[in-house]
């Protein structure tokens, strides 16, 4: 439909989707001598796996390849590539079901890999590492998101393990067409420097980020942790409290002194909704206005102090740091539709979790045109929030839906 203002509202850019990376990709790209050892699937007596070095991973993990199927037949246990749907790999088969859904573009995390690319990081091998992840980089831009360019964006990834290697990959993928990379919400689970080491091992990269206009995608879970609220604790009330993770990666960066160090570097929350961002916004302001003083005097408590890089001294506008930098995206947040005044109606973006469990295909237009609408958004805001704002934010123009 257009509405009144003759804006065109029947699609969304879906800026976190999944992709399941088809069985061929490493075995097709690979030197011949790393075939035997690079990741592979087999099929034994136990099942379909994937094989890298000696790790053994079940094909379609978890609630991972869940499209099409009744919500009343969902279940974690794993499914081999026979039994998903096509969409989950194909890259055409993908595009048909975007336009069931309404889906005009979308930004798609690895699977496998896992969201940053912690199973490269995990290898033994780091010399066969760099070339699977390139492969993947490689397939991604040049297979996946050139059958319908415009529509599948690319989203690449970054060897974590080293800083200078990650620069390198960085600056290739930019040069290719690529304008995100994946990252953890939270590198210390992995093993790695946080992103307010007083060390600054991530300054090259977040420099690198900056100069090529690179946004940091940053997926819930790519810390390869899930929280617990106690030991016992089950899977739904973890799974809901899921914003407590992403709420935690907004305030390390925002105290991480990064976003005043680089104007121009971008940061994208994926899978933690919006609606906890004004809570988080106010209440990071008042203790930097309350407690900032101390601590610009030397003082530490527990050994908080400095160590988290921020230029402390002096007045700091935490909203406006936030409004600069900051992007999240929502699946179905009505509470955060009615708070766009602090969360800000450009910083939110749609997103529609296929092919997991949670994803609302095949009805992702159809549910966000009625939750704006209830909302009481205009036109031109339900348009940022629907396509525009992605569309800047990944540096890419979502081709024209009369021609699709």
């Amino acid at each position: 439909m257009r509405s009144d203002d003759g804006l065109n509202l029947d699609w969304l850019v879906s800026v976190d989707d999944h992709l399941y990376e088809p069985p061929n990709l490493w075995q097709d790209r690979l030197p011949a001598r790393y075939r035997d050892v690079g990741p592979r699937v087999v099929n034994s007596g136990e099942g379909e796996f994937w094989l890298y070095e000696d790790t053994r991973v079940p094909t379609g993990v978890g609630m991972g390849a869940r499209a099409g199927k009744p919500v009343d037949q969902f279940d974690p246990d794993p499914i081999p590539y026979g039994d998903m749907r096509p969409g989950c790999y194909d890259a055409a088969a993908r595009i048909e079901d975007m336009d069931t859904a309404g889906i005009i573009s979308s930004v798609c995390f690895p699977s496998y890999p896992r969201f940053c690319g912690q199973l490269f990081l995990e290898a033994k091998d780091k010399e066969l590492a760099l070339l699977c992840l390139k492969a993947y980089n490689d397939w991604v831009i040049d297979e996946w998101c050139a059958f319908a360019p415009g529509r599948l964006i690319p989203l690449t990834l970054i060897p974590l393990w080293d800083p200078k290697l990650a620069v390198a990959e960085l600056e290739r993928c930019a040069a290719m067409g690529s304008h995100s990379f994946c990252f953890s919400e939270n590198p210390e689970p992995l093993g790695l420097p946080t992103i307010n080491d007083p060390g600054r091992y991530w300054e090259p990269v977040m420099a690198a980020a900056d100069d090529t206009g690179m946004v940091v995608s940053m997926h819930t879970g790519s810390s390869s942790t899930m929280p617990k609220i106690n030991k016992d604790a089950g899977f739904m009330a973890t799974l809901a409290w899921g914003a407590n993770r992403t709420s935690g990666c907004m305030l390390a960066w925002l105290f991480s002194g990064y976003f005043q160090a680089y104007p121009n570097l971008k940061i994208a929350l994926s899978e933690g909704e919006v609606g906890w961002i004004p809570y988080f916004l106010e209440r990071a302001q008042y203790v930097y206005d309350t407690d900032h003083h101390w601590i610009d005097r030397g003082y530490t408590q527990g050994g908080m102090g400095k160590a988290g890089g921020i230029p402390y001294e002096g007045d700091l506008d935490i909203h406006a740091l936030y409004l600069d930098h900051v992007h999240g995206c929502l699946i179905d947040d009505r509470v955060g539709l009615r708070n766009l005044d602090v969360i800000g109606e450009g910083n939110v973006m749609y997103e529609t979790d296929y092919p997991h469990s949670d994803s609302t295909w095949p009805h992702c237009i159809k549910l966000a045109r009625e939750r704006l609408d209830a909302a009481g958004l205009s036109a031109d805001v339900q348009l940022k929030i629907l396509r525009t704002n992605a569309e800047r934010l990944y540096q890419f123009m979502a081709p024209v839906p009369a021609t699709i």
